[in-house]
């Protein structure tokens, strides 16, 4: 299976919450301000990573490939989001940005897969949770950065990755 990990921050911590991933799967992890609409088509996995930025918005890398993801065909690919917030600043919006992510891959046809559930978060609000569930692996390494790893290495063994 070939795997693409592509991520977008403005802080860093997305990138090397990337990275990280990318290091336990022996990859390279991209960004998506370098990416155009050929990017993603040698991968049959794809490893999305945003950040929510302020009240509830897309990382501004993200915002501007927008147009061209609502242009790609991405039926038949399975994709894993990850994305990073903060809960207790933010917690009407936490994760918010993966929410959108999420809506705008499939609406391109791509499959969803790495759901994480809701349990061990405080926050009000998200448009990236389903029930009980995120639709991706939800990181606050503001708050909760201990965890970060551990629920990596979870969600990695989940998507049959590790």
């Amino acid at each position: 299976m070939n795997i693409g990990i592509f991520f977008g921050s403005d802080s860093g911590q997305t990138e090397a919450v990337a990275n990280l991933i990318a290091n336990k799967l022996n990859l390279t992890a991209q960004d998506i301000q370098d990416c155009d609409d050929t990017s993603f088509d040698d991968y049959d996995l794809l490893i999305l990573g945003t950040p929510t930025v302020n009240y509830g918005e897309m990382q501004p890398d993200w915002d501007y490939f927008v147009p061209t993801l609502e242009d790609m065909d991405l039926a038949g690919k399975k994709v894993a989001l990850f994305g990073l917030g903060d809960q207790v600043d933010y917690p009407d919006s936490f994760q918010d940005a993966m929410g959108d992510l999420a809506e705008l891959i499939e609406q391109a046809g791509g499959e969803l897969v790495g759901f994480t559930s809701t349990e061990s978060y405080q926050f009000n609000d998200s448009r990236a949770q389903r029930g009980e569930q995120f639709v991706g692996l939800a990181l606050d390494t503001d708050r909760q950065s201990e965890l970060t790893e551990a629920r990596i290495d979870a969600w990695l063994k989940q998507l049959q990755l590790a």
